[in-house]
This record gives structure tokens, C-alpha cells and sequence, in this order.
């Protein structure tokens, strides 16, 4: 891998790389812990999804609009 300068992907990733696209989807939470079979809730958001800049803007945006009516 240091050869080529591709960065070494687990299957964690992956599943973190899932995890958060379907979040960035606007997949319900608990949908996304019973595609990565996780047990518990606290599993899938706290570790394995990740909000995108780009999700994390869009849902202030739509908290100010909803704000002003």
C-alpha cells in the first residue's frame, strides 16, 4: 500500500461510509442501526454515522426557515 499511496480500507470504513451516506439520505436513524445490525442506538450515531458539513447546513438552513414562518 505505501508503494502505490492508496490508503489501507477496512471494512469499518465501509461501514462508517455507509452509515453516514444513508444519514446525509435522511434515512431515519433506526433504520440505519438495523442496516448495520447494530444492538444499540448509541452505536450507530455516536460512531459509525457522521453529518456531512454539507447535511449540517442544510438542516440549520431549515431550522432558520422553519423559525421564520
Amino acid at each position: 500500500m505505501a508503494r502505490s499511496g492508496v490508503r489501507k480500507i477496512t471494512v469499518h470504513d465501509g461501514r462508517r461510509t455507509c452509515a453516514t451516506l444513508l444519514v446525509d439520505l435522511d434515512v431515519h436513524p433506526r433504520q440505519v442501526m438495523q442496516i448495520l445490525r447494530h444492538a444499540e442506538f448509541s452505536v450507530t450515531m455516536e460512531i459509525y454515522a457522521k453529518a456531512s458539513s454539507k447535511a449540517t447546513k442544510d438542516a440549520l438552513k431549515r431550522l432558520g426557515d422553519s423559525l421564520d414562518g
